[in-house]
Order: C-alpha cells, then structure tokens, then sequence
C-alpha cells in the first residue's frame, strides 16, 4: 500500500469517528438550556386544597350476628335423623332433624277418628230435632180437633229444648275434637325441626338416638350475612353519634369499609362509663369471611366538622429538623418550611407557611434544590410546559 492511500484511509477513518461525537454534542445541547447549560428537572405536583375534616379516634369493636340462637324441639321424641352437619349453611324453612313420627302418626289418626264420630253424633242429634219439631207441627195441625192435647204439645216443646241442648252439647264435643285433631296435626309436623332463618349451623347439641323434651337445645343455627358491629363507646362520644352517622371502619388494618348508626342502647356501664352502640356495615360481596367477635376498628367523630387546608404527605420532607415542602413557582423549585397538624388520611393539616392553590412537588424532590429549573405535571395530566430557567 503507498503512502498516499494510506493518508486517505486515516482521513476517512478520523472522520467516521468524529460524526458520531458530534452528534451526541448536538443532542446533548438540545437537552440543557442554552443560556447557561443547566438541565430541567421533571417532577409531579399536587395542589394545597382546603377539604372537610373532622378529627376521629379509634374504638374497638366486634362483629355480632343480628340472629343467633339454640334451635329447640317443639315436640318430645327421639332424633331419628339429622340432616346437617356442623359447618352447614342452610336456608329458611330447610329441615335440620327429625323425630320419631310413628307415635305422633297414630294419635293424629286417632283424634282425626274422634272427630268423625262426634261429627256423626252431632249429626244425629240435629236430625232428632228436626223429627221432634214434625210431630209439634202435628199437634199444631189438631187444634180444632177434639183429638188435640194441649199436655201432650207442651211435652213436645220440652223434647225439642232438651234435643236442642243435646245438640249444642255435641258440638262443643265436635270442636273439642276437632281441636285435638289441629293440634295433633301441628306435632306430627314439627316432627321436623326446621330452621327459622338462613345460617351456618355452628353447634349440634344431641345426637341421632337421643330422646328430647319440648324445649331441649337441638343445634345453633348462626346467621352470618346479617351481621351488625358492637363497640363499648366512652360515654363522653356518645353525642356525635345520632342515628344514621356514617363512620369508617377497618377491618384486619387493611380492609375498609363504612358502617352507619343504628342504635344507641340507653345502659351505661359504671365500671367502663361505656355504652354500647350498634352499627349496620355496607358489607362487600364476600361478607362471609368475616365472624361473629372479630374485632374491627371503628373511627368515631371526636368534634364538628370544620375546612382545613392540606398538602399531600409525599410532598413533606425534613430539612436540618425543620419540615418543608418544595413549591413549584414559575418553573422553579423554592423550599418553604411548613407547620403541620394531624394527618388526614394521604394528607396533612396546614397550621401555617401554605396557602390554597400552592403546587406541592409529591415526586422528584428530594434532591432538588431551591432555585433549580422544573417541568412539572399534576398528578393524572400531561407534563406543563417549562415555565423558566435557572438563573
């Protein structure tokens, strides 16, 4: 190779190198401000905003069940069969147990035998009154006659009152009978112990074989869709709290959810100087997860509810042990200390250094510094344009 061409593939080369670093040069320039080559810093912003606020504080409670009870026998017998299990849900008006129906089957064909022949009886009493009363139209038709008895009809009358009190007497024997049958009819039904209300069956007192009065616990039938919470509330809250207040409550410290007053029971306690207060939670689809006696959080008021100013509690930072946020202020950032209150929620109370409207920086400052340039967004919206430079 000359020395020529090898003169002219070092151009070529220096210069394919070179293109690239200039290019990068370029960029590099479009992307810093001309003036005095500082970068813009993109940050998020949200803004100071005066809310409702009411300060509340936390009370235990628990879950209760609105129906839960023992399910007793109505009838003596022995358990034949049961057809649920501890664990069970079942639906109003499904059959828990069942007694012996044999016994109860044959008094009820008995009673229902007595009300036929007293039935008959009754029957033939009327019919006796209705012969009694043709012979006294007889007697009627011999007035004229020189047949006619006068002793004879009187007699007559006295047969049909007699007849007539026969006749009541065996109605009363009827209903009686009738009665015995009803009530013989309802035993042999509540043979079946049925469930009052829907329910998980939590507790099988007997078991099949055992011989129960009227009376005697068969299971527990607990009701864990129509739950209600119950807290102990110090007497001293109990003001804000009318009916139908919505509060909030957490469940597990994760789950929340709102709860509305439905009560307030008029019993104090005078050891604790609490009452207790009755709530109706808007409880999610999948309300079976909870339990009766799982504790919940409930956030009672503690005052009226009045308007404070806020800021996002991302935008506060500690600065040499003082707080203060970043304010985005015509495209720069500028450090403000800041007083706060108590939290509220995602956010907290201003007490003093902000006013409504103020941009708050919630992301990227934590090393920016006052004076730097910015481009900055709102939470949800698009990037502003850059409203300034560093100077």
């Amino acid at each position: 190779m000359t020395m020529k061409r090898r003169h002219v593939l070092l151009a070529l080369l220096i210069t394919a190198l070179a293109l690239p670093t200039a290019a990068f040069s370029q960029d590099a320039k479009k992307k810093t401000d001309g003036k005095k080559g500082k970068r813009v810093t993109r940050v998020v912003v949200d803004a100071v905003r005066e809310e409702p606020y009411r300060q509340t504080i936390p009370i235990l409670g628990r879950f209760v069940a609105r129906q839960s009870g023992v399910i007793a026998a109505r009838v003596r017998g022995a358990i034949e069969e049961f057809r649920v299990d501890v664990g069970d849900r079942v639906k109003a008006g499904d059959v828990l147990a069942v007694l012996a129906k044999s016994r109860l089957k044959f008094q009820h064909d008995l009673k229902r035998s007595e009300v036929s022949r007293y039935s008959a009886q009754f029957k033939t009493k009327r019919q006796q009154i209705e012969l009694l009363r043709q012979e006294l139209k007889r007697l009627d038709s011999l007035k004229k006659s020189p047949a006619f008895s006068q002793a004879r009809r009187d007699d007559k009358m006295q047969q049909i009152v007699v007849a007539e009190s026969q006749a009541a007497e065996a109605q009363a024997q009827l209903n009686m009978a009738r009665a015995n049958s009803r009530l013989t009819e309802i035993d042999l039904k509540e043979a079946e112990v049925r469930a009052p209300h829907s329910g998980v069956v939590s507790h099988r007192h007997v078991s099949v074989g055992a011989y129960v009065n009227v009376g005697a616990p068969v299971v527990t039938l607990l009701d864990d869709e129509t739950m209600e919470i119950e807290a102990d509330v110090p007497a001293g809250q109990i003001g804000g709290l009318k009916p139908h207040t919505v509060i909030t409550a957490r469940v597990n410290r994760t789950q929340e959810l709102n709860a509305q007053v439905r009560a307030v029971i008029p019993e104090e306690n005078p050891r604790t100087r609490t009452r207790a207060v009755r709530f109706t939670p808007a409880l999610p689809d999948t309300s079976s997860i909870f339990a009766t006696n799982q504790s919940v959080t409930l956030y009672l008021p503690a005052g009226a509810e009045k308007t404070v100013l806020t800021v996002h509690k991302d935008a506060v930072m500690t600065r040499k042990g003082q707080k203060v946020v970043v304010l985005a202020i015509d495209g720069k950032a500028k450090m403000q200390p800041v007083k706060l209150g108590p939290p509220a929620g995602s956010r907290f109370i201003v007490e003093d250094g902000l006013k409504i409207g103020d941009l708050a920086i919630v992301r990227g400052n934590e090393r920016l510094l006052p004076g730097t340039a910015i481009q900055y967004k709102k939470a949800g919206d698009k990037p502003a344009a850059v409203k300034g430079n560093a100077s």
